[in-house]
């Protein structure tokens, strides 16, 4: 914007520029030229008058004193060639381009005589006229330059709210909640800080309520969930009928199921609610970390993690525990379609700028239909997750990389099962 507002007064200066100086030294082109030939007429008037007069002393002294201080040059002509004209272009005696003016001489009130022709070459005019166009050229240019650093003074002065509210846009899109514009500038600068700073203080607040209902949720929720399994596996044990205690089981298997469902709520509440800083993190070292997390429970079944990375060192921005997060969402479900003996793979390259990680099983995949709707709350794919998932796990997965500026999608992965595709941003 800068550089457009800089741009457009340079121009303007420019216009108003040329709209002075160009008419101006068309007007002083005109008159040098109309000078010179004003004076080569008086010139002219003065030899005729002596040609006529018949003072040869005085004629010759004249034209010798004229050709030696100008350029120009006198001829005396006979009375056949006594007749007045001026013109602008090729002068024979100079062998030049140049003025040709001719005058008879006439006796007062009496006969022709003869006549006189003065010869003015053009190139002392011409060079007149370059110095005072490279002048006037010269000085437009300055005047430009000049023009150039006023107006980009002035641009940043004028645009400075401007950088001043897309600073603060920043530091919210990083998740800075305290992040505030200064309401200066003009009056709509002014009104659009105030407005701004009026909605991030409402945000906050929300994002505030937000977490204390999380947290106030998150103890309200277990602790009876708790103790009501803790109930169920007393009665579990002094029960011995078994009927009885297959409705026990059962129960608590609710329970359980009960309890990821409300765990599963609260993280995807817990995502939306918080706002963080992403930061640079090395993908192949959160990667290892979270292989190393799941491999006990990948060699029970028999399955092989793997990764591999176009370069060891990629690094993507993303939210301290977001990315751990995710991984563990998607490995829990690949682990669970994945046949026993079977391979999760997770792979890493750069694109355009962005980091990409894909994790792809072994599983039963996913038809289009049903990779369009896997995203969605409390969905369960057939073959996706297993009886005790909660429908959740990849809407938490979904969330958490929007917040941190990326995207997440699903595709078929030739002679395998699904591949997850999460898209981050890129870290130098």
């Amino acid at each position: 914007m800068i550089r457009q507002l800089v741009a457009s007064y340079v121009l303007l200066v420019a216009v108003a520029l040329a709209g002075f100086t160009v008419p101006v030294a068309f007007t002083l082109t005109n008159q040098i030229y109309d000078d010179a030939e004003y004076t080569a007429r008086r010139e002219a008037e003065t030899v005729a008058v002596l040609l006529a007069t018949g003072d040869t002393a005085s004629l010759r002294a004249l034209v010798d004193a004229y050709e030696r201080q100008t350029p120009g040059r006198i001829e005396l002509l006979g009375v056949a060639d006594a007749r007045e004209s001026v013109h602008w272009g090729h002068a024979p005696r100079l062998n030049a381009d140049g003025l040709v003016l001719t005058l008879p001489a006439r006796i007062a009130d009496g006969p022709v005589v003869g006549a006189v022709r003065i010869s003015y070459p053009t190139a002392p005019l011409s060079d007149r006229l370059w110095q005072i166009w490279g002048f006037r050229a010269a000085l437009a240019v300055a005047v430009l330059i000049v023009a150039a650093v006023l107006g980009a003074a002035l641009a940043r002065r004028l645009t400075r709210p401007l950088r001043q509210l897309n600073a603060m846009a920043s530091r919210l899109r990083d998740g800075d909640l305290t992040a505030r514009a200064e309401e200066t500038g003009p009056p709509e600068t002014r009104t659009l800080a105030g407005t701004l700073n009026t909605a991030t203080e409402t945000i906050g607040t929300l994002v505030g309520s937000q977490r204390k209902f999380i947290a106030d949720a998150s103890h309200q929720l277990r602790t009876p969930l708790t103790a009501l399994r803790l109930s169920l596996d007393n009665i579990a044990d002094g029960v011995d009928d078994p009927d009885v205690r297959e409705d026990v089981e059962l129960a608590t298997a609710e329970v359980v199921r009960m309890s990821r469902l409300v765990n599963g709520l609260l993280a995807l509440a817990r995502a939306e609610a918080t706002v963080a800083t992403p930061e640079p993190v090395r993908i192949a070292e959160v990667v290892g970390d979270r292989f190393a997390a799941w491999r006990a429970a990948a060699e029970e079944r028999g399955v092989r993690l793997d990764f591999s990375s176009d370069d060891p060192r990629l690094r993507a921005l993303t939210s301290p525990g977001h990315l751990e997060q995710v991984l563990d969402n998607v490995l829990s479900n690949a682990l669970e379609v994945s046949p026993d003996d079977g391979t999760i793979s997770v792979r890493s390259t750069r694109e355009d700028g962005n980091v990409v990680v894909e994790v792809v099983d072994d599983g039963p995949g996913l038809p289009a239909a049903d990779r369009q709707r896997a995203f969605d709350r409390f969905w369960r794919g057939q073959g996706l997750t297993g009886r005790s998932g909660s429908g959740l796990g990849l809407a938490i997965v979904k969330q958490l990389v929007v917040d941190d500026g990326g995207g997440v999608g699903l595709e078929t992965h030739p002679g395998r099962g699904l591949c997850v595709r999460i898209v981050l941003r890129g870290s130098a």
